[in-house]
């Protein structure tokens, strides 16, 4: 029981920053019906403004090397600025990649290609001012203790850490979403863009929004990550980007709910992953993805589409 315990609480914790960083996904294509794939970027330039924002020294490579930023901030305070600066290459994305096309009216196969563009060249940057070094936040619990009893099991402190602060900003997007007059715009934008306009709603204005709040989660997920597993490097975010794909097709394309269910479901999975497969665990969502799409296509809360004709 203690065993089953343990890898219940630790797949919940990596299963929960899936999930943000999964609803980041889903913002932007239950309004454009596209996927932004530079939304892998932001998620590793999150983790390094956070990295900078906290005063520590970059590394030996890029051309930032041995740099550091004259103030310190607070690991929380510096985790606030690096999701707020992430939000802001959110809107940039938008801007570069997105709005161009979209007031062309081109085939939205053509966003896809133009932000996987941006994300190729964002890795770069990164790459080139940081160089391809590992880096590690220090101390950023504030001197915690490293774990937490719960029963028989033991848990990291910063994976508690991580899954409370994830459920809150679950939480806090679901109120705005569901409770508020701009959650009531970006759904009006959702289901027909055309009509909103019509009606007298900023659509580009929301759009906007819509791109600097799925970088945010994006920023805030990269940093909870790197808090548990360090910064791996400017691509570190692209295998949480296909993890991120496979959770929202998992819950349901478009479907805030269901993008935090993929993502619990897919933390546990893997969690549960005997020793002697380990090495098989990145597999591990991608298989279920492959089950679900044969078994419902549409995902465990998506709902089929009608075909009219």
């Amino acid at each position: 029981m203690g065993d089953f315990l343990q890898k219940l609480l630790n797949g919940l914790a990596i299963g929960s920053v899936y999930a943000i960083f999964a609803l980041g996904y889903t913002l932007v294509f239950s309004i454009l019906r596209v996927i932004n794939f530079a939304h892998a970027a932001i998620f590793t330039v999150g983790a390094y403004l956070t990295y900078a924002l906290t005063g520590a020294r970059f590394g030996f490579n890029g051309i930032l090397k041995n740099s550091a930023l004259p103030f310190e901030l607070p690991f929380w305070l510096a985790l606030l600025g690096g999701a707020l600066g992430a939000g802001l290459l959110g809107i940039v994305v938008e801007q570069v990649a997105f709005r161009p096309l979209r007031k062309r009216g081109s085939d939205p196969l053509l966003t896809l290609v133009s932000s996987l563009g941006v994300a190729i060249a964002v890795v770069n940057i990164v790459q080139y001012l940081f160089g391809a070094e590992n880096y590690s936040y220090q101390d950023p619990l504030g001197g915690l203790p490293g774990k937490v009893d719960i029963g028989p099991a033991g848990i990291r402190t910063v994976q508690v850490v991580i899954f409370v602060v994830s459920m809150v900003i679950v939480v806090a997007l679901t109120l705005l979403i569901n409770r508020t007059r701009i959650g009531k715009g970006l759904r009006a934008v959702a289901e027909d863009a055309d009509t909103a306009r019509l009606l007298g709603i900023d659509t580009d204005r929301l759009v906007r929004l819509s791109f600097f709040i799925s970088g945010v989660l994006g920023g805030l997920a990269g940093t909870l990550i790197a808090m548990s597993v360090g910064i791996a490097g400017p691509s570190f975010g692209i295998a949480f980007g296909l993890k991120g794909l496979a959770v929202i097709v998992l819950g349901g394309l478009g479907d805030i709910p269901g993008a935090v269910v993929g993502g619990l479901v897919i933390g546990v999975a893997e969690a549960f992953v005997p020793d002697s497969l380990v090495s098989y665990r990145e597999a591990v969502a991608f298989v279920v993805l492959l089950v679900m799409l044969l078994v419902r296509p549409q995902g465990l809360l998506g709902r089929a589409q009608v075909q009219k004709v």
